[in-house]
């Protein structure tokens, strides 16, 4: 429960029941005084109308305990509404991380990054056009313990943002579980500084929600590097071991039946297209 106390919400039902019953007993012992101040009159020395007073002393009673049933089912029914209101964001919460999980095994891997890279080197080179690519790592600060399926919502909520300030023709793609990569044809090294400084923005509040640290790296074609093989290089040089990949990708899977992209398998870090 991200903004739930549960702690806090039960404390409160606690006092709101020992308020309930306080008021009932309240309400009981003012009717019981009242109603044996009632009974001489009543029953022994009766003024007037004998049935009169009697229908009377009896309605009474019976709106008192009318009234503290009323108190009574009105404390259960709003700790059902409660209980029913709590069931359903606990049901939210986790389809939210279902979808968080699902969005990042669907987004294009290492297999697709790597041709989308070559082909847009060639490309840049064949035309003699500006080929820049931003490296986003991601990390969480020294505060914050977060849990796979935690961490899985920050990484898609980062994705998120960071598609919002993408252009049709770049693209967007998940390296490693905390290491993503985009390509952008046609842009030179002061557009690309800038784009990384926009995404710093929209990534502010990811990093307030979920306590992460997002370092943005910029790298371009021809300014920076002069091959493929270099951009390929400072790639591989952020990319984790095979095993550590593996493991991260196991952890954050979804359940069976869950629709995800099988075809996004980790690649080596040697491989290349």
């Amino acid at each position: 429960m991200g903004t739930l106390n549960r702690k806090e919400l039960d404390d409160l039902e606690r006092r709101e029941l020992q308020l309930t019953i306080l008021a009932a007993v309240f309400v009981l012992v003012l009717a019981s005084g009242l109603a044996a101040f009632m009974y001489p009159l009543v029953f022994l020395h009766p003024i007037g109308n004998m049935w009169t007073l009697r229908v009377a002393f009896f309605g009474f009673c019976g709106l008192t305990l009318l009234f503290v049933g009323y108190l009574l089912e009105r404390q259960r029914t709003v700790r059902q509404l409660k209980q029913q209101i709590l069931a359903e964001l606990e049901r939210n919460v986790t389809l939210q991380q279902q979808a968080s999980v699902d969005l990042l095994h669907s987004m294009p891997d290492q297999n697709h990054f790597w041709d989308r890279l070559t082909m847009e080197y060639r490309r840049a080179m064949t035309l003699q056009k500006t080929l820049s690519l931003l490296l986003l790592k991601a990390k969480p600060t020294v505060a914050s313990a977060k849990n796979n399926e935690e961490s899985s919502a920050a990484w898609s909520d980062a994705a998120k943002a960071m598609s919002r300030k993408l252009r049709p023709s770049d693209s967007i793609y998940r390296l490693a579980p905390d290491l993503f990569a985009l390509v952008l044809p046609e842009t030179d090294s002061l557009n690309a500084k800038r784009i990384a400084v926009r995404l710093q923005e929209e990534l502010q509040e990811v990093r307030a929600k979920h306590g992460k640290i997002f370092d943005i790296t910029a790298h371009n074609y021809p300014d920076h590097v002069k091959s493929s093989h270099e951009l390929e290089d400072i790639v591989k040089s952020l990319l984790p071991e095979r095993d550590e990949w593996a493991a991260s990708t196991q952890a954050t899977a979804p359940a069976p039946g869950s629709k995800a992209n099988p075809a996004a398998v980790p690649v080596p870090a040697g491989a290349k297209k």
